[in-house]
């Protein structure tokens, strides 16, 4: 096996870990202290940070395998196949965690999903024609715009965390103003995350429609019945 393929492989195997800590809540506040005394606690948020360093190492091998294979010649019909399928399996595991969590809307994760596998798809059937759709820009940029956004997310929620503690400015050392802060944060952070949102969901339809427009005629002719 191929040191690219290896590199790959290795990118698989830190999913089920990025999973486990990425379901973890990402920011961890003690409500019972608050019921009891009105002091709100809020912990340091290791599963978050955890999961950001995770998916920022897995993000790099996709560019580290590439490259390696690409400097040594070590294209292979595996690495062509497994590649993109770890990169979705990266992306779509954090975006679905999202939804739970609150921090990206459903509808936008099913958007995203379905132009991955409808693109997945025509990629097969150009395959069976012995046609390979070649890498466009928009779908790196895409690439770049999913893993950039679930980069965002991560940091803006470790930003809260930083906020409420006093790591950017004056202490929140109150109970109530941390509360407070807390309500406001659960009423407005919407905002913010619905931008990134947008933002993802628009560039990979974007993305999709570019790679259906410059490969319709797959489509067309599939579409005719072979007498």
């Amino acid at each position: 096996m191929t040191t690219a393929n290896k590199i790959t492989l290795t990118r698989i195997c830190m999913i089920p870990f990025f999973l486990y800590f990425a379901s973890q809540p990402m920011l961890v506040f003690d409500q019972e202290a608050w019921q009891n005394s009105f002091q709100i606690e809020t912990f340091f948020p290791t599963a978050t940070v955890v999961a950001l360093v995770l998916f920022c190492v897995a993000s790099f091998t996709d560019f580290l395998d590439g490259y390696v294979a690409r400097k040594y010649n070590q294209v292979t019909d595996f690495g062509k196949f497994v590649d993109p399928l770890a990169d979705k399996l990266l992306v779509t595991s954090a975006l679905v965690l999202f939804v739970g969590q609150g921090a990206m809307a459903g509808w936008m994760v099913c958007v995203i999903i379905a132009r991955e596998l409808i693109i997945t798809s025509l990629r097969v059937v150009a395959a069976n024609k012995g046609r390979v759709l070649a890498a466009t820009w928009t779908g790196k940029v895409k690439t770049c715009v999913q893993i950039g956004g679930i980069i965002v997310i991560y940091l803006y929620y470790i930003a809260i965390w930083a906020l409420m503690t006093g790591k950017f400015g004056e202490t929140l050392d109150n109970g109530t103003i941390k509360m407070l802060f807390y309500q406001d944060f659960a009423r407005n952070d919407m905002f913010f995350l619905t931008i990134v949102g947008w933002v993802i969901t628009l560039v990979t339809i974007y993305s999709g429609y570019d790679y259906l427009r410059k490969n319709w005629d797959i489509i067309k002719d599939g579409a005719v019945k072979e007498k």
